[in-house]
């Protein structure tokens, strides 16, 4: 039996979008899946980062 990520990569190659082929990709595809999971169970944590993410970026890189 295939594993999830597996079976997405093949529904990819099936619908007609190119499929990753590096390790690179694959790891940057399942971390970005595990994002969005996470995303899913706890949306909170993820738009208090985002926030303070983008508070920090905006504190730091203003015009002066």
């Amino acid at each position: 039996m295939a594993s999830s990520t597996e079976e997405h990569i093949l529904l990819e190659s099936r619908n007609g979008t190119q499929a990753p082929t590096c390790p690179l990709a694959l790891t940057a595809k399942s971390a970005l899946e595990h994002l969005h999971e996470y995303g899913r169970e706890r949306p909170g944590v993820v738009a208090l980062w985002c926030f303070g993410i983008g508070f920090v970026l905006g504190w730091k890189l203003k015009r002066w």
